[in-house]
């Protein structure tokens, strides 16, 4: 991990592009919003109680999790402001963001004057937008450290001060991402049961036995549907990474990897729509399925999360914590049924998939910026949040509860997780351990080893036990990283702009272009491909693709990882 950050960092031109904080904060013709005098204050020892209430605003995500309490207002929103708020007359407010729906709850929101004192995110690209569109104010990193010592201390250690700027100010700050290199907290289940009942004794291991062992399921029927879940994308991200060259061109990987907008005309694309064309038309999805919503994060209610509970389903997958409420209610529905976790190595075919190559996260967590309409004090208020909350007592308290209802200490003094999903327990945590309001500090929960913070994340009270399999994961997404195989989209340290323009028609053709490409004949899916290619192309793409590159070589971007790029 540390040889793999200290690669991509080093391949960073941090001296060159982002140097330390501004120097004329106080000049707010810019949008700056200064403090001005805390100087003389540094850290939690110097703070003091606000004369006048300031009310700050922060978003959390909304999941619209069954069985789950309110995301703005329920126990632990009121702990912390008995605990933090209270004691310097700090009014917080919480403001419940849809994840899926992030841009449109924020626009919303800054429309009507109403922008949250804190706005973060994890795509850098959305958060280039709202600093490009006004609704960010620049900071003074000095005056943050002065406030928020250990936490900016923190940025310092994790190498993240290259990601605070845009345009040559600085807009943001970032939270931590624990072992970013590998995406040990997502993964996808397996039937296991079922290819046992196909001949397989071990999860498919290369394409060539994922294929075989599904079109087997299909064969011995063993479900009366589709026996994978297919859904029309809603977010632009393509998962193409396994389809790109190996070592990838800097230049298509700078010009194409994004967040931001879906990189359609590009050969890795059109390889995965190939590959998922022929899995169509081999009978794997359902007819119907853009009528289906992007389960993509984990949201509940989707078609394929209800069809994986009720024993339709050969796969599904999201991210991992003590209470997975799908996993409770599949083997509730499904007893004696057998899981396993998917291997990376099962999308692999040479030739079109080589190396089981993934997206690494980003070497940050939240980018959190704020708001062009707060007072100074407001951001004060907004700077001791934030280091209030990384104290280690304060997330040891979040992310665990009260010991005896929420967790329990295991024989090694760590705590262990209590099931209180359904139980109308008011101490209940929120989704994934309260992570949608401690991801201002870490993207992830940290307890010991990563062995111990993966038996954290281990879903508790399950007829099978997951923590070594989950382990066994991280290790073997872990040797992807030391392999090259594992890298993350390019940064910019200016404001994409026309990305911001044509993004949202891009993505509306992108998912036009998906439905058609995915559900013709086979025959048919070259030349309709070349179509769309040049249409998207003229619709915007050349233009993102063309400032994009001029960016990079104007020294405006990250890099690759040397042992990943292609020259």
């Amino acid at each position: 991990m540390k040889k793999f950050a200290t690669i991509f960092v080093a391949l960073l031109m941090v001296a060159s592009l982002f140097a330390g904080g501004r120097k004329d904060a106080k000049n707010t013709n810019d949008g700056s919003v200064s403090i001005g005098t805390l100087a003389k204050t540094a850290g939690e020892a110097g703070w003091t109680k606000f004369k006048d209430t300031v009310t700050i605003t922060v978003p959390v995500y909304d999941r619209s999790k069954q069985g789950y309490p309110a995301v703005d207002d329920n126990y632990w929103t009121q702990w912390i402001q008995k605990e933090f708020g209270d004691k310097y007359n700090i009014n917080v407010k919480f403001v419940a963001i849809p994840r899926g729906d992030v841009m449109t709850k924020y626009a919303l929101l800054i429309a009507a004057d109403q922008t949250p004192t804190i706005l973060m995110e994890y795509d850098y690209p959305k958060v280039a937008q709202w600093a490009n569109d006004g609704a960010m104010c620049v900071i003074d990193l000095n005056e943050f450290a002065n406030v928020a010592p250990n936490y900016y201390a923190k940025m310092v250690e994790d190498n993240q001060l290259g990601y605070s700027q845009i345009n040559g100010k600085n807009y943001f700050v970032l939270s931590e991402r624990p072992y970013y290199d590998t995406t040990y907290t997502y993964v996808t289940f397996y039937r296991m049961d079922w290819l046992r009942k196909v001949g397989y004794d071990h999860v498919p291991k290369s394409y060539a036995e994922y294929k075989d062992a599904v079109n087997k399921i299909i064969a011995a029927g063993l479900t009366d549907q589709a026996p994978l879940g297919l859904s029309l994308p809603t977010a632009a991200y393509i998962q193409n990474f396994g389809f790109r060259e190996s070592p990838i061109s800097e230049e298509e990987w700078v010009m194409h990897s994004s967040l931001g907008t879906p990189c359609f005309a590009w050969d890795a694309t059109k390889k995965m729509l190939k590959r998922t064309n022929a899995e169509y038309n081999m009978g794997w999805y359902s007819k119907e399925f853009e009528l289906d919503a992007d389960g993509s994060q984990g949201a509940s209610g989707t078609q394929q999360q209800t069809d994986f509970i009720n024993g339709k389903l050969f796969a599904y997958g999201g991210y991992m914590s003590a209470s997975v409420s799908w996993l409770n209610a599949f083997y509730e529905n499904n007893p004696g049924a057998e899981l396993a976790i998917a291997s990376s190595y099962s999308s692999v075919e040479p030739g079109v998939v080589d190396n089981p190559v993934i997206r690494a996260d980003n070497p940050f967590g939240m980018i959190v910026g704020f708001s062009s309409k707060a007072t100074p004090d407001q951001l004060k208020a907004a700077w001791m949040y934030m280091e209030w909350m990384f104290k280690p007592d304060t997330l040891f308290t979040l992310e665990n509860g009260v010991e005896g209802i929420t967790y329990k200490l295991g024989d090694n003094g760590l705590p262990v997780m209590i099931n209180c999903e359904g139980k109308g327990i008011k101490e209940m945590l929120n989704h994934n351990n309260n992570i949608d309001m401690t991801c201002i500090v870490h993207a992830s929960k940290k307890t010991g080893t990563i062995e111990d913070t993966i038996r954290q994340i281990a879903p508790q009270n399950l007829p099978q036990d997951f923590a070594q399999p989950l382990i066994d994961n991280y290790y073997e997404l872990k040797q992807i990283s030391k392999n090259g195989w594992a890298y993350t989209d390019p940064v910019f340290a200016v404001a994409i702009e026309s990305e911001s323009e044509y993004a949202a028609t891009l993505l509306s053709k992108y998912q036009q272009y998906y439905v058609q490409l995915v559900k013709c004949a086979p025959s048919e899916f070259d030349a309709l491909y070349e179509k769309f290619a040049k249409e998207y192309l003229a619709a915007g793409y050349q233009e993102i693709m063309d400032e994009r590159l001029e960016a990079y070589k104007a020294g405006k971007s990250t890099k690759l990882p040397s042992q990943i790029s292609k020259k």
